[in-house]
């Protein structure tokens, strides 16, 4: 009698399928996450449209033309053109400097990057409020010289560029980290200055980053509420945006009109989502 072991080939747990493999589980699994999807995602939004609509399309069109919903639009939009921008150069900066250069503080910066993402926006709009208000830190020295801060459109611009800052910084680091720094080395060998460098090879090694970071940024401007809601003081047809003036309207009872604000709000969203998809395949 031999003292060859038994070939592991033969263990009966070989011919077992793993359960991600078998059938029955990976259609249950798949069935288990289109009807949570359908639940949690695609009902809401039919449910926004359809309520909007309940009146009949001339009552929604009245809904959207009202000029207190139409500012509200234009305010949104205001915002997302002035906090976008402004983002998007702070990103570049912290990036750059977070991924090119090793200097004392490195981490502290990185670290305060990330605070709105850890502190709530209506604690973000307290915290603005107590430093730029009536009584607040500067609100005498503010006062003094005729400047109002809160409640007008600087502190909606403020509070904005406070929640989405991160975003552009955030997916620039990450994507600077990736691609090194080598191809910049070889420019500045060549010859080429700081300028012509970050022109001509960082920016277009950056370009998807940034505008991925970008888009998330401006999806997070247009939807904000919490952090806005407390600077702006909610000044129907003033400091209203879209968010707002949906809850503004919702307590006067206006439920088409508040659906049809969301109907807005909804397709913006839609419309950040498919080029967020897009750009994710362009990646």
């Amino acid at each position: 009698m031999s003292g060859a072991a038994i070939p592991l080939d033969n263990a009966p747990t070989k011919a077992k399928k793993r359960v991600g493999q078998q059938p029955g589980i990976r259609r249950a699994l798949i069935g288990l996450a289109f009807l949570l999807a359908a639940l949690l995602l695609v009902l809401p939004v039919i449910v926004i449209f359809v309520e909007a609509l309940a009146l009949g399309i001339g009552a929604y069109l009245d809904a959207i033309l009202e000029p207190s919903t139409l500012h509200a639009v234009w305010l949104t939009l205001l915002a997302a053109i002035v906090v976008v921008p402004i983002n998007i150069a702070f990103g570049i900066c912290a990036a750059w400097c977070i991924t090119r250069f090793d200097f004392k503080g490195k981490k502290l910066l990185i670290t305060v990057i990330e605070i709105p993402f850890s502190i709530s926006p209506i604690v973000a709009g307290v915290a603005y409020l107590f430093l730029y208000g009536t009584q607040g830190l500067l609100g005498p020295f503010l006062g003094a010289h005729n400047i109002q801060i809160m409640f007008s459109l600087p502190a909606i611009f403020l509070a904005s560029m406070f929640v989405t800052s991160p975003f552009v910084a955030r997916e620039l680091i990450a994507t600077m980290q990736v691609q090194g720094n080598e191809y910049e080395e070889a420019a500045l060998s060549l010859g080429a200055g700081g300028f012509k460098t970050f022109l001509l090879v960082t920016l277009p090694n950056m370009k998807w980053g940034l505008l991925y970071g970008a888009l998330l940024c401006n999806a997070r401007v247009m939807g904000e509420f919490g952090a806005v809601s407390v600077v702006s003081g909610s000044i129907r047809g003033q400091t209203n945006t879209l968010p707002l003036q949906i809850e503004l309207l919702f307590n006067d009872y206006s439920a088409v009109g508040a659906f049809a604000a969301a109907t807005l709000l909804t397709l913006l969203a839609l419309l950040s989502l498919i080029a967020k998809l897009w750009l994710e395949r362009q990646r």
